[in-house]
């Protein structure tokens, strides 16, 4: 082999080298992953609950809004997690958001069930 031969061979190699190690940080996203569906669903499903909340005046706008930014943020760490996943949460991140949702469900159903029973009173 000559000296040129050997160059080319080695640029090759580093060239296929760097493309499998850029391919392989940057994992394809999994459309319709179990996982994510849910927590979007339940995001979802939470924020038509507020929006009925609200119409139905059980809250006041200013609730609303905190308990819209509440969900906003967690829907934004979901989607921090997605990207860095490829699309798709681990079990773990699943069961943390679940808290995450879990709690906040939570407060709003208290503060509706208190504002109902202030309004009562």
């Amino acid at each position: 082999m000559t000296i040129r031969t050997q160059v080319l061979a080695l640029s090759t190699v580093i060239t296929v080298a760097f493309a499998s190690v850029a391919f392989a940080q940057t994992p394809a996203p999994t459309p319709d992953h179990p996982r994510v569906n849910e927590i979007n669903q339940r995001l979802e499903n939470q924020d038509k609950r507020i929006d009925a909340a609200q119409a139905s005046g059980a809250i006041t706008a200013d609730q609303a809004k905190r308990d819209e930014a509440r969900d906003a943020r967690i829907q934004n760490r979901a989607n921090a997690l997605e990207a860095k996943q490829g699309g798709h949460l681990t079990k773990g991140e699943q069961h943390h958001l679940n808290k995450e949702l879990n709690k906040t469900n939570h407060i709003e159903r208290r503060q509706v069930r208190r504002d109902k029973k202030a309004a009562a009173q």
